[in-house]
């Protein structure tokens, strides 16, 4: 039987785990028809020793198609060419930074790992056109391939609180925004969930503006579940985004979904969600006051959403990847 090794990068203490649901998923999916070996990377992928040793030890353990799951895309550099696959989430990083770290991001992270791999995978055809923007490589070789929703998230109907809704907002980065999503609810009755860690400076904001705040870092996938459940809406208007998987984990279970109208989220969102510009927070609030507001509009928005996540069914997506692995052991 053949090996497909997918290579999954060491986490942060406290971060979130997206790409290892991803593929935990998908591994179960194939084990029928391959051997799949799960194999997390020695190091957290922080400073040249740990991230040459992460290379050393991908390269020392390949299978026969070797995957590579994201954020960890350098550790492509010594897998054998034809036999490796490698998924880009999102060229964030390299628009985070400038000067010669930039040109060593680009080049270790993107440039070099899409030249030593026989596929590359992007999860949006947002982050597609960006990693065509800032290398030179044949696009026929960049497959979109969706990230698909885990069937754990199932529809469970709730009754909206309009006197005080519970927002939840998942993650706590600069890009998720949460800063404006504060100031945005300044004056309204609600009571925020987040999920992530909160810098020092919006702490200091939620508790100089009174606002009502729960928090957990670092939790659980089941309870990632629960808080979608207890919550009347998800704010995900980011500012920058790969992909943007909460929009549909909420959407699954049923829940409206206020996200940004820039990048991958409105290819992610369809015609089910709220759509504000990140940068505008008069935008943010009036988008929260029409949900709590119009009933029609909202359900409608809902069922949408039941609609528009069966586009990334995790058995139609299953079969895309099952092309590639077949393609590479057919052809190696």
């Amino acid at each position: 039987m053949s090996n497909i090794t997918y290579f999954l990068r060491k986490r942060r203490k406290g971060a979130n785990y997206s790409v290892e649901q991803i593929f935990n998923d998908l591994a179960e999916r194939f084990s029928l028809d391959y051997k799949v070996i799960q194999r997390t990377l020695p190091y957290v992928s922080s400073g040249f020793f740990k991230r040459v040793a992460n290379v050393i030890s991908a390269s020392l353990n390949q299978g026969t198609v070797n995957h590579v799951t994201g954020d960890i895309n350098y550790v492509a550099l010594l897998l054998r060419k034809r036999k490796t696959i490698s998924t880009i989430l999102d060229l964030g990083i390299l628009h985070r930074t400038a000067g010669i770290r930039r040109r060593i991001i680009l080049d270790v992270w993107f440039k070099w790992p899409v030249y030593r791999s026989k596929w590359v995978t992007v999860i949006s055809e947002a982050t597609k056109q960006d990693l065509i923007k800032n290398i030179s490589c044949d696009p026929e070789k960049i497959k979109v391939i969706y990230v698909p929703i885990s069937k754990l998230f199932k529809r469970v109907d709730k009754v909206f609180n309009k006197k005080c809704p519970k927002i939840l907002q998942i993650g706590g980065a600069p890009n998720k925004n949460l800063k404006r999503l504060i100031h945005a609810v300044d004056g309204i009755s609600c009571k925020l969930l987040i999920i992530g860690k909160i810098s020092e400076e919006n702490l200091h904001l939620l508790e100089s503006l009174k606002i009502q705040y729960s928090n957990k870092v670092g939790v659980p996938f089941k309870e990632v579940i629960e808080a979608y459940i207890a919550c009347d809406l998800l704010f995900f208007a980011s500012t920058f985004e790969g992909f943007g998987m909460p929009i549909l984990e909420a959407q699954a279970v049923g829940r409206a979904v206020i996200t940004s109208n820039i990048l991958s989220m409105p290819e992610v969102g369809g015609d089910a969600s709220v759509y504000v510009n990140p940068l505008n927070t008069v935008e943010i609030k009036d988008a929260i006051i029409k949900l709590m507001e119009e009933d029609e509009y909202r359900e409608n928005l809902i069922e949408r959403g039941f609609e528009n996540k069966k586009r990334f069914d995790s058995d139609f997506i299953a079969l895309q990847y099952k092309a590639l692995y077949k393609n590479i052991l057919e052809n190696s």
